[in-house]
């Protein structure tokens, strides 16, 4: 009988495999302030120390070398790679594709944080800018693909990229929690599609480009990774612009941690009520602080001088 989803375990613990000695086995921390703010104990996963600065890596290197292995089969090594990123994932297949040595080629909306941009290019991938919106960034996207003859390896609907993802997964299991889990979710109140379709039970992408401080989760669930939302993602958790900017403050000031405000999204998450009236029986947490490539220059959105992250 045929898996109800793109991949399987089997797909991740082979990714795990073909990325071992290649990435760090990040580190999970803990914090005894966060500890008594949330009401459980926190276990943080720290993917801002991962090679160029997210988890995104383990998705773009699985994928990448997936399709080198396939080359030496009947198949040719591909002439280039392309994606659509915010940053993150673009930064990611830029190292990925250097690695390999394939050409790399980045459709990068105009308003993603310079540093990002920076960083594509430092890697050597070529930057090619869209405007800010899900289908100028498909159809660029689209549109180099076949001028470079290459092979779109999408940010999180490729299925060597989800799998590389869920190594994740595979890592906080043998360090810090039990196989029996609960999977919470958590995204923006502004980027809400993953909370809209776990309530409708059908994919619901967002309409516009949600206006949030937590860039890399501005684009939407596609149908490779509904499937897997809908039936073991146990509930999604939604919280505001303000909450994820003190709960990445937080994290800085109390952790020493910089961590991007995307990263800032689980934390604001697991602090929230309405994650403590979901999780009275839950006493450990696992958080993935998913990573740390921040626009220093961007952050007006800091609390005015003399008022810290929790208003005092």
């Amino acid at each position: 009988m045929s898996s109800p989803y793109c991949i399987s375990l089997a797909d991740v613990e082979a990714a795990q495999s073909s990325l071992h000695g290649l990435i760090h086995l990040t580190p999970i921390l803990t914090s005894s302030s966060l500890d008594e703010l949330a009401g459980h104990r926190l276990f943080f996963k720290c993917e801002l120390f991962q090679k160029t600065g997210s988890f995104k890596i383990r998705g773009a290197l699985n994928a990448v070398r997936s399709l080198v292995r396939a080359a030496q089969g009947d198949r040719e090594q591909p002439k280039a790679v392309v994606t659509h990123s915010s940053g993150n994932h673009g930064q990611a297949l830029a190292f990925a594709a250097k690695v390999e040595g394939i050409p790399a080629y980045v459709v990068v909306p105009r308003t993603a944080p310079l540093c990002k941009k920076a960083a594509i290019c430092s890697y050597g991938a070529r930057l090619i800018l869209c405007e800010p919106t899900d289908k100028s960034r498909m159809e660029v996207a689209a549109r180099t693909v076949q001028e470079k003859e290459g092979v779109m390896v999408h940010p999180n609907q490729d299925p060597a990229v989800i799998a590389g993802q869920g190594t994740i997964a595979l890592e906080v299991l043998q360090q810090a929690l039990r196989p029996d889990v609960r999977v919470y979710a958590a995204e923006p109140c502004n980027a809400d599609d993953c909370y809209r379709s776990k309530v409708t039970g059908e994919l619901t992408p967002n309409r516009h480009l949600p206006d949030t401080i937590a860039d890399s989760v501005k684009t939407s669930i596609g149908p490779n990774t509904w499937p897997i939302i809908k039936d073991l993602v146990d509930d999604v958790l939604t919280v505001t612009e303000e909450e994820i900017q003190q709960a990445t403050q937080l994290v800085w000031e109390r952790m020493k941690l910089l961590i991007e405000p995307t990263a800032g999204v689980g934390v604001a998450a697991v602090l929230s009520e309405q994650f403590r009236s979901v999780s009275q029986e839950v006493k450990n947490v696992c958080i993935v602080l998913c990573g740390g490539n921040i626009d220093l220059g961007s952050l007006a959105w800091l609390s005015p001088p003399g008022k810290g992250a929790n208003g005092n």
